[in-house]
């Protein structure tokens, strides 16, 4: 059958957090089957878990966030999208602060440090989310929508006017059914006008914000000196944002998601829609690995959890 997976062992690291600056220390624990992704703030007493679900959303300005009151996680998504794409059903991140550190600004290092832990298999059945039927958001020209697709399919449309996005692919499409999220989406990097960090920085935010951990522009040019990793990097890094926020359903999604200009706030909306209308979608089970639709990185083994 088509396993629940966890981590092997442990596995820690540190960066820095964008909105605050300031030094934060994130570590991955192995977690029981059913338990799910939980996010656990070790520098409050006493601490508690959030669960990584669409209903536990604080807040999606400039990030997804986590939590409510003091216990509050921002900035989940690339890690989130990092544990969909291999296919980690249960976890236990821990940070020591509010935010989940930015590191390069792309999901390619929590990608590393799960491999680093080691995946192993569960003896449960690993459940996932299959779409029925069409479930669409909209907010003017921006849509989001699910729809029915026998595996795991991502398209991804951006629209900006500034002529440092002309001549680059403003759509990204593929299906990542098959272990395709490492090589086609981790490494895409988050983006940012120049102007706009300089805004809010004076209101107290992106103080981490820096050519270490997102691609910077300004109306004409790419300000990176590397330039960037791939053409078509902009869209790529919405894509790996909505992979991170769709796994808010609290499963690995079984079908396809396309979206027009949206964002963390539609992409909230429109897995929210979609829990919302249980007539549009199922849990399911696969008893054979090999002719399930979806498949994720060999695993290490079985895991006595």
């Amino acid at each position: 059958m088509l396993c629940q997976r966890t981590l092997a062992g442990v596995a820690r690291t540190s960066g820095i957090g964008l909105h605050s600056g300031s030094e934060v220390h994130l570590g991955l624990h192995p977690a029981p089957a059913d338990s799910g992704i939980r996010f656990r703030r070790s520098d409050l007493r006493p601490a508690r878990d959030i669960p990584a679900r669409a209903d536990r959303v604080a807040g999606t300005r400039l990030c997804t966030t986590l939590g409510s009151g003091d216990q509050q996680v921002a900035t989940v998504e690339h890690l989130l999208a990092a544990l969909a794409g291999l296919g980690i059903d249960n976890a236990v991140v821990e940070v020591s602060a509010a935010e989940v550190p930015i590191m390069d600004g792309s999901a390619a290092p929590f990608v590393e440090l799960i491999r680093q832990a080691g995946i192993v298999e569960q003896p449960a059945a690993k459940r996932c989310l299959r779409v029925l039927r069409e479930v669409a958001v909209t907010d003017g020209d921006k849509s989001a929508a699910f729809v029915p697709f026998e595996g795991f399919h991502v398209s991804f449309t951006i629209a900006f006017e500034q002529p440092v996005f002309r001549g680059r692919a403003a759509r990204f499409e593929r299906d990542l059914s098959r272990a395709a999220f490492s090589a086609e989406l981790s490494a895409a990097r988050t983006f940012g006008f120049v102007h706009e960090v300089e805004y809010l920085r004076a209101g107290g935010l992106a103080r981490g914000g820096s050519f270490d951990n997102a691609v910077l522009v300004d109306d004409y040019r790419i300000l990176n000196p590397e330039g960037l990793r791939f053409q078509d990097e902009f869209v790529r890094h919405k894509a790996l944002d909505a992979v991170g926020d769709l796994y808010l359903l609290g499963y690995n999604l079984v079908g396809a998601f396309r979206a027009v200009k949206s964002g963390h706030t539609l992409n909230h909306a429109a897995v929210s829609r979609l829990l919302a209308t249980p007539d549009a979608w199922e849990v399911v089970t696969f008893s054979d690995a090999e002719t399930a639709p979806l498949s994720f990185e060999r695993a290490a083994g079985a895991a006595p959890l």
